[in-house]
């Protein structure tokens, strides 16, 4: 019966194809529920300091966030626990509905304010494992129904170095952003490089280092990652 009212709670936030493992004892179920209500209160307290909030908030503890005027979240989101974000930036950072950002993820809009970062742009139903990095210099988006494992690196900037007389500090530095469009996987460590586009339903393995384009619909693999296969 309770897990009958919970799936039904769920799919009213917007998990529509979500459903409670029948394995999960109630006893358990308890549990979870305690956490979320907590997570639900804390939450609520932050959403008054975002520049644009249609929902709920679940936010875990140890929570930094930096900019909050700056950031628009839309139906549900969860924020867990440790999770660190800088949302300066020209254009801040906006989540869609049912977005999860789990455990030590970082998402940093800006190194240093002589030269703050573009904006992020993130879909609905996108999920970010334990321990992601995001830096965010050029502009990053990212699509519908994105997955990332854990320990995924996404860098939006790249620094000059064609001048051996003058320090690479010095020269500056390149933000052509990245694109990850709707139905990707990014597997386990994977990094992508500025200047990326990652086409629809595309699979990135494990591991990969992603510095080209990656066309729609195809699975690459490797340092630097190479297509292996079609889906």
């Amino acid at each position: 019966m309770i897990n009958t009212i919970l799936n039904k709670l769920i799919h009213f936030l917007g998990r529509t194809n979500y459903k409670i493992d029948s394995n999960i004892s109630y006893y358990s179920i308890l549990i979870i529920i305690s956490e979320k209500f907590i997570q639900f209160l804390r939450g609520l307290l932050l959403k008054l300091f975002f520049k644009k909030s249609k929902g709920i908030l679940f936010l875990g503890k140890n929570v930094r966030i930096k900019h909050k005027n700056l950031i628009s979240v839309g139906r549900t989101i969860f924020i867990g626990d440790n999770v660190e974000i800088n949302a300066l930036s020209k254009r801040g950072i906006v989540f869609g509905d049912n977005v999860s950002i789990h455990r030590g993820t970082i998402i940093d809009c800006t190194g240093g304010i002589r030269s703050i970062g573009e904006c992020l742009k993130i879909g609905n139903s996108v999920g970010f494992s334990p321990n992601c990095f995001i830096q965010v210099r050029g502009e990053v988006t990212i699509g519908d129904n994105v997955i990332f494992g854990p320990f995924v690196k996404i860098f939006s900037e790249s620094h000059n170095f064609s001048k051996i007389d003058i320090p690479i500090t010095s020269q500056g530095e390149t933000r052509k952003g990245v694109n990850i469009e709707s139905g990707v996987w990014v597997g386990s460590s994977a990094i992508i490089l500025d200047g990326v586009t990652i086409g629809e339903n595309a699979i990135i393995a494990a591991g990969s280092l992603v510095n080209n384009d990656v066309p729609a619909n195809s699975i690459v693999a490797g340092i630097p990652a190479k297509i292996i296969k079609n889906r």
